[in-house]
């Protein structure tokens, strides 16, 4: 009965199951894909348009004179804001955190602990929040309870990322 099916069902190519190929399938999909073609052809050539565009604004910048005599305001100017330009620029830029020395029991290290304030996202009331860093001290010269400001360091240890930049506040002798 299959064979009657296969001769029944038309000519051998008109099956896709049985292997053939349909007849009008790629004929009705290749003027669509030409038209499509053609279409994005068009947008393909709008594209380059504003980039031509977009040239002549460069040529047309203000005169080079001019990018000179603004730079020598800023020469002029404060010293100090240029140099943290000039840092901002070369991406030395380091994070400087103000905490108490929690811990001077290690040698050339600190532990620092950092409190800041944070809103709750439940009750919306601000907490304290507490973070620990390990920070370098060369000279062991500070001891449990000063207030010191760290800065952002390359690795020195495992853990420790900090550097101890200098005392804020001595702690209290009894």
């Amino acid at each position: 009965m299959n064979a009657s099916k296969g001769q029944a069902g038309g000519p051998k190519g008109a099956n896709p199951k049985a292997g053939g190929k349909k007849p009008d399938a790629p004929k009705a999909g290749a003027p669509k894909a030409a038209a499509a073609k053609a279409e994005a052809a068009p947008k393909a050539a709008a594209k380059p348009a504003p980039k031509a565009e977009a040239k002549p604004a460069p040529k047309v910048e203000a005169p080079k004179a001019e990018a000179p005599k603004a730079a020598a305001p800023k020469a002029a100017g404060n010293q100090i804001n240029e140099t943290a330009a000039e840092k901002a620029a070369q991406g030395v830029f380091k994070r400087r955190l103000v905490g108490r020395v929690k811990s001077d029991k290690m040698d050339k290290t600190v532990v620092v602990e950092v409190v800041r304030s944070k809103m709750d996202p439940v009750y919306k009331k601000y907490v304290r929040v507490r973070k620990s860093y390990k920070a370098h001290d060369e000279e062991n010269a500070y001891k449990v309870g000063d207030r010191v400001e760290i800065i952002e360091h390359r690795p020195l240890s495992k853990l420790k990322r900090w550097k101890v930049v200098n005392l804020v506040e001595r702690a209290v002798q009894e």
